[in-house]
């Protein structure tokens, strides 16, 4: 037996550790430990509701305009407005939040999740003349290789030639991301951490050069995911064909849906979304989410035990010296069980349940790879529906743009009850999200953010089940307990984001660093 610790595991956003125990070279056991502890749910106590979107989005640096939706979505109920807002103000929020998914998911397949396969280092022998690959022979020359480096050694298999071109790529995509940045910023001003999204729609209505801005920039990001991500994605898949049956997860798929349709007050399971709703037992047999069967618990989490709750009904209350803690993620469960989230999980629930254009974009890049829809529960099947989705979002986001009216109402008007809940539940780019709100006085007396990462990263609950991407490195077979890539594979597909640190202050509150804003 021999215990293999990665602490932190990097290119993932936020501190994750991963223990895995393994006899004969496969993995038996498998621990997965959030390190960081946030507090949002406290921080939250007190507030005015109407701070809800813009205080919660701060809990990720990355994925922040998914929080606001959620938490919009969470304060529109409370306010019982849900189903006024405007359609100019759910279509720019659908654009802020698509916006937001596009350099997500290029940000994880180039400048996290790529290097997993592909080798920088063949760039040092270029000979070529080509701009970009001399730029990368030259930074490699100056021997300072972050964030090339360190890694595991990867049986890095691509053609000299296609992994220059994949390096080459991984520059472009930077460029790609900036203009994913200045996309969303355009309805919603700044990124990250916009302020487009508020409680009852948006900030302010679209005008016609907003319009034009936002689809030329769009045009330029879908030209990439069609000509470069899909292709490499591609490209990375049929290299890696064993990796359609490494990384297994649980096989249980929860999809909350996302981007709205139409206004409505009604609940997850009865709006009309482009990626729609649904959760898949092993069976694959689809059902409407039920949000009363999202439950949380703590049993090897470091909070005070007091049992399984739903989120509108639970407590954080920390306890670091808990005995039987690992983690700083909470288990959440749906009906007991744990589920995966994501992509795949989109992918999955649109593909079964019909959906177009879901269901034929999944069934025509399953036949280029030569795979049945089994393989999206794997390492490549996470990748590949990734990209499969930032085409569909990319795609559909042309014609919402196009929807906008200016001149036309934007925001709800708004009056805080004295009492009141509301529950918001969207996908974000890595999955199931959920902010849960109640009132009392005007104010927020408590709050809950069940996040996509504690889904897939939860540690084992009190009935002993792992969580999703524990269960997905049991049984993984690692040639090289030295060089675990193996693991670090499978980790990244899933996507972990835990938390991004926005300042840092001593335990005195004293400042370490102050940035100038331009």
């Amino acid at each position: 037996m021999a215990t293999i610790n990665i602490d932190p595991v990097t290119r993932i956003e936020g501190h994750l550790k991963v223990e895995v125990v393994t006899d004969g070279g496969e993995v038996k056991e498998a621990r997965c430990s959030g390190t960081l502890y946030r507090g949002f749910e406290q921080i939250m106590v007190g507030r005015d509701p109407l701070d809800a979107p813009i205080i919660t989005q701060r809990v990720c640096g990355v994925c922040p305009a998914v929080h606001a939706t959620a938490s919009a979505q969470a304060v529109d109920a409370a306010l019982g407005i849900a189903g006024n807002v405007p359609d100019n103000g759910r279509i720019m929020r659908n654009l802020i939040l698509g916006a937001n998914y596009l350099q997500s998911h290029i940000l994880h397949f180039y400048h996290l999740a790529a290097l997993d396969y592909v080798d920088v280092t063949k760039v040092a022998r270029y000979r070529g003349s080509d701009p970009t690959l001399r730029s990368v022979k030259d930074f490699i020359r100056r021997g300072e290789l972050a964030p090339f480096v360190p890694r595991y050694e990867g049986d890095y298999r691509l053609a000299d030639k296609v992994d220059r071109e994949a390096v080459a790529h991984y520059v472009q995509a930077l460029d790609m991301r900036r203009r994913a940045h200045e996309m969303l910023a355009v309805f919603g001003g700044k990124m990250p951490h916009q302020c487009g999204i508020v409680a009852g729609g948006v900030t302010s209505g679209p005008n016609a050069d907003q319009i034009a801005d936002f689809l030329w920039r769009l045009n330029q990001i879908r030209g990439f995911i069609d000509s470069v991500y899909l292709p490499d994605v591609i490209a990375v898949a049929k290299a890696y064909a064993d990796y359609a049956e490494i990384g297994n997860g649980v096989g249980r798929w929860l999809a909350y849906g996302v981007f709205d349709m139409g206004t409505t007050d009604a609940g997850v399971a009865e709006r009309e979304r482009f990626m729609p709703q649904g959760v898949t037992d092993s069976s694959l047999q689809v059902a409407d989410v039920d949000d009363q069967a999202v439950s949380e618990e703590v049993t090897r989490s470091w909070y005070r035990d007091g049992g399984a709750a739903h989120p509108s009904a639970g407590e954080t209350v920390p306890e670091p010296d808990k005995a039987a803690g690992y983690s700083w993620l909470k288990a959440p469960r749906y009906n007991g069980k744990p589920y995966e989230v994501g992509p795949a999980a989109r992918m999955i629930v649109g593909y079964i349940r019909g959906v177009e254009p879901i269901k034929s974009a999944v069934e025509g890049l399953l036949a280029k790879l030569g795979l049945n829809a089994g393989a999206l529960n794997s390492v490549l099947g996470r990748h590949a529906a990734r990209a499969l989705e930032a085409k569909l979002v990319a795609d559909e986001m042309a014609e919402w743009v196009t929807q906008l009216k200016p001149g036309e109402p934007f925001c709800a008007a708004q009056d805080i009850p004295e009492a009141g809940q509301g529950a918001g539940m969207a996908d974000g780019p890595r999955g199931a999200l959920g902010h849960w709100v109640s009132l009392d006085n005007s104010r927020v007396n408590r709050y809950q953010l069940v996040v996509p990462t504690t889904w897939n990263a939860s540690p084992a609950d009190g009935t002993g089940q792992p969580g999703p991407i524990e269960q997905a490195l049991l049984g993984t077979k690692i040639r090289d307990e030295a060089n675990p890539f193996e693991v670090v594979r499978i980790v990244r597909s899933f996507d972990p984001c835990l938390a991004c640190a926005v300042h840092l202050i001593t335990p005195a509150g004293d400042e370490l660093s102050r940035l100038r804003v331009l």
